[in-house]
């Protein structure tokens, strides 16, 4: 799996990025938001459980990322069209504010290391890559448990201090000194 350190790799994908069928798809890349900080969360399959609870909680901080020059993808091995079925028919997915990437032929997770070795589909995997395109963080759970997207916001706000943040540090609170 690539880590802390490792350069997010190029890609290529379509994505849903919204209801309306005249304007629902779009081609994103490694190159689309450069210079920005990205977040990239993948998640198991759509029209599942707990999927939606983290995707729907991403998306009400979307705000607060965009407020952090950061953009939100998330991403799964369905295809655009299972994407845009699902936000069509779950209430808390219609108006997600950012793109639903497609890697149905699993490119982009086999290369992140990602896949679940049993299912075949990705992990709960979370990615925060800094805008030279530089993995900073990543996080890993289980198919069955939900992440935290307040988690990663915290870790955003103090990898974009660029100082030493002590445990349970939140933005607006005192960095570390080394001494």
């Amino acid at each position: 799996m690539l880590t802390v350190g490792d350069k997010f790799p190029s890609f290529d994908l379509k994505a849903t990025v919204s209801t309306d069928p005249k304007s629902a798809f779009a081609q994103i890349t490694d190159q689309s938001d450069a210079g920005k900080w990205k977040i990239f969360f993948f998640w198991p399959k759509d029209f599942t459980f707990v999927c939606p609870t983290e995707i729907a909680a991403f998306g009400k901080l979307n705000g607060e990322f965009n407020d952090r020059d950061a953009v939100v993808y998330g991403a799964s091995t369905d295809s655009e069209f299972v994407h845009h079925a699902w936000r069509v028919h779950h209430e808390d997915l219609k108006a997600l504010p950012f793109p639903m990437l497609a890697d149905i032929k699993r490119e982009l997770s086999t290369e992140l290391g990602i896949l679940d070795k049993t299912e075949g589909v990705c992990l709960r995997a979370t990615f925060v890559v800094d805008p030279e395109g530089i993995i900073r963080h990543v996080s890993v759970y289980d198919l069955s448990v939900g992440r935290n997207p307040q988690e990663i916001l915290r870790t955003l706000d103090a990898l974009q201090t660029d100082e030493l943040c002590p445990c349970n540090w939140n933005k607006g609170e005192s960095t570390l000194q080394a001494a």
